[in-house]
């Protein structure tokens, strides 16, 4: 008989819990300073939307910013029902699958709106496009540079941790220049006198890269979980 046979190393409980601690306190954190930060234009867009004036609710920054916040109990309750789901199922890393789900649609749909809002001669100007690179960068700004560094810096920073299939870098940046240029050649089909840059394009991509390191060491959190063998001696 072999005694030497392979067994089960139990799964580190212990770093998952940490794992979820971690991403809680992130999202804490994140919420709490950018309230912070746009304390401003809450206060400017809150009686609109009181109001039920949705055109000016829906419409502006200052508005779009609200909505976002107000969703983030939503965003929470949804993430949890998605855990408890999953959890219920047996499936390893529910938490972090389910706030990786949300954290991408709640963290790019609203910028990916607000790059879509129609300018004041949305049809009527024709439309424009740059594709010489590096040479609309200049003109961004430190707000138009951040801003396209935030577009899609959630969805680079999650979904690697969702799906395998891009946990690499080459492939967020892929994605991010990918989705940037669906966004670009919307802004030019429908004449929303916007600019359609290449200069967007790479910014938003890299973007999506950066968040995407950030959150590197999670993209194999699900690892963790799965029972490792020892090898036979």
């Amino acid at each position: 008989m072999n005694h030497n046979a392979s067994l089960p190393v139990p799964p580190r409980r212990p770093r998952r819990r940490t794992l979820q601690i971690v991403l809680f306190g992130l999202a804490v954190l994140g919420v709490v300073g950018g309230l912070f930060v746009v304390r401003g234009p809450l206060l400017m867009a809150g009686p609109m939307c009181m109001a039920g004036r949705w055109d000016r609710c829906l419409g502006t920054f200052n508005g779009v910013v609200l909505m976002v916040v107000v969703a983030v109990p939503v965003a929470v309750l949804v993430a949890w029902v998605l855990a408890w789901r999953r959890r219920a199922a047996g499936v390893a890393g529910a938490w972090r699958m389910s706030l990786a789900e949300v954290g991408m649609v709640h963290g790019t749909v609203p910028l990916v709106w607000l790059t879509l809002m129609p300018g004041a001669g949305a049809g009527v100007v024709p439309a424009r496009v740059s594709l010489v690179p590096l040479r609309d960068l200049a003109t961004m700004g430190t707000l138009g540079i951040v801003g396209n560094l935030l577009i899609f810096a959630a969805l680079g920073f999650f979904a690697p941790m969702r799906f395998a299939a891009l946990a690499s870098v080459p492939r967020i940046l892929a994605l991010g220049a990918g989705c940037s240029v669906l966004v670009e050649t919307a802004q030019y089909v429908l004449r929303l006198d916007r600019v359609s840059s290449v200069d967007d394009v790479l910014v938003n991509a890299t973007g999506a890269v950066l968040a995407a390191l950030a959150s590197r060491r999670w993209w194999r959190a699900a690892d963790v979980a799965r029972p490792a063998l020892v090898p036979v001696g």
